[in-house]
């Protein structure tokens, strides 16, 4: 019989093994006690929709529509469909198609994977993790500049440093239209200077060409006409109320009139908070007002602002930064000597479970018979990162006691514990968490 091949993950698709995954987890309790706090809910939305519902709602000359969706025909009913690249329109949708703003806004948060194809790199995959909040049904100032403020506190929460806001305001679409033309027009005194991506964009999405990336195009984009100057007064005063609280709370921010983000659907306050410790990815977090997704994509007109961070991105900025995460370890570590031990050990460590220690338990070598020598036992217990050994030897068991050694502080110490009281020293073996 022929070998079978060995499978592997897609290209940009990646596997988050343990000890890796602790850090996962860890950062998703820092941001659900922090949503907590801040009155968020979770939503969780599938991760295939509708392919409709991202052409609709993110622009169908977007990067993200043209190029990097991954799309499919169901086989059953012939349904287009695409695995979700971004998570706001789902979240939209599903608001819109429950009703979920009849008794007022909602606040709401999402963890999970998304997808897009494009070329794998640092901080760019194929399937990547997102954190996202969205607050839906409050047209004020005050929740963009909360979800602003909530990202911050996360920064803090984490530890992160030198993560900057860079804001800009979109206006409304009248306001854009006005920009929309005039930058057209100064565009066009200077095709010899765009590149083909730019070319191509010019009347389909001029805006997008403000947010390019080519070095040989920088001095054209930054004399280009600025939205800002295309504002009025209620979009100004908007913008102005969202700096004037983030003022007032310490937070700093610089004005980036070249600021875009690369969906349609947003309007008013747009926002992102950089790094320069990433490279070419050093956008962590990013977000806006979007008031008009609501009703683009089926539901009643209802305003709307929200951000999605870059799980992937994140972790690796708290590497960089050497951010200590604290290790995921048990408390004990069983050892056992003796097979015949093995009923009184695993009840007794049943117990321990059960009043909230975290224990591992030794288990048999993949050859030979029995647990294996009491120094292989200790030396896998020391690798473990538990504080204690509990040692099930039969002569401790005969007496009713189990033996406790400690293994972190250097002492060595040995204690008994009596197995008919485990309820009063089970609190005594757990770190303090």
């Amino acid at each position: 019989m022929s070998k079978l091949e060995k499978l592997t993950a897609v290209k940009g698709m990646n596997d988050v093994l343990p000890p890796e995954s602790a850090r996962w987890e860890w950062l998703e309790s820092k941001v659900r006690a922090l949503m907590e706090r801040y009155a968020y809910r979770n939503i969780r939305t599938p991760i295939v929709e509708p392919t409709s519902l991202f052409v609709r709602g993110l622009g169908e000359v977007t990067d993200i529509v043209e190029k990097e969706m991954y799309s499919f025909e169901d086989r059953l009913n012939g349904e287009q469909l695409t695995l979700r690249p971004e998570a706001t329109a789902g979240v939209v949708r599903a608001v819109a198609e429950h009703s979920m703003l009849y008794d007022g806004g909602k606040r709401l948060y999402y963890m999970g994977p998304m997808f897009r194809h494009e070329r794998p790199q640092r901080g760019r995959y194929r399937q990547f993790h997102q954190i996202g909040a969205e607050a839906l049904g409050f047209p004020g100032a005050e929740l963009d500049a909360e979800l602003i403020l909530l990202a911050n506190a996360l920064w803090k929460e984490l530890g992160l440093q030198n993560v900057r806001l860079e804001l800009n305001s979109l206006g409304q679409p009248d306001e854009r239209k006005a920009h929309r033309a005039a930058l057209i027009g100064y565009l066009e005194h200077h095709t010899d200077a765009l590149d083909e991506e730019a070319r191509r964009r010019l009347h389909s999405n001029p805006l997008r060409i403000l947010d390019t990336k080519n070095p040989a195009m920088q001095s054209i984009v930054e004399a280009a006409p600025r939205l800002i100057d295309f504002l009025g007064e209620a979009s100004l005063s908007h913008f102005n109320a969202v700096k004037a609280i983030l003022d007032a709370n310490g937070v700093s921010w610089r004005v980036n009139p070249r600021l875009v983000r690369g969906m349609d659907y947003y309007n008013l306050t747009v926002f992102e908070f950089v790094t320069d410790q990433l490279g070419s990815q050093g956008t962590i977090c990013g977000g806006g007002r979007y008031d008009y997704l609501v009703e683009q994509i089926g539901g009643k007109a209802a305003p709307a602002v929200g951000w999605a961070l870059g799980v992937e991105r994140v972790l690796e900025l708290l590497k960089e930064q050497g951010g200590a995460i604290p290790p995921v370890c048990p408390d004990v570590y069983a050892v056992i000597p003796d097979m015949t031990t093995l009923p009184i050990a695993i009840t007794t460590l049943e117990r321990l479970r059960g009043h909230g220690v975290r224990v591992q338990m030794h288990g048999a070598p993949v050859s030979g018979e029995g647990m294996g020598s009491m120094k292989s036992q200790f030396k896998k217990a020391d690798a473990s990162g538990a504080r204690y050994a509990l040692v099930f030897g039969s002569d401790e068991l005969a007496r009713g006691v189990v033996l406790c050694k400690s293994l972190r502080d250097g002492s060595g110490m040995q204690t008994e514990h009596r197995l008919d009281s485990v309820s009063e020293w089970a609190s005594a073996l757990q770190f303090s968490r």
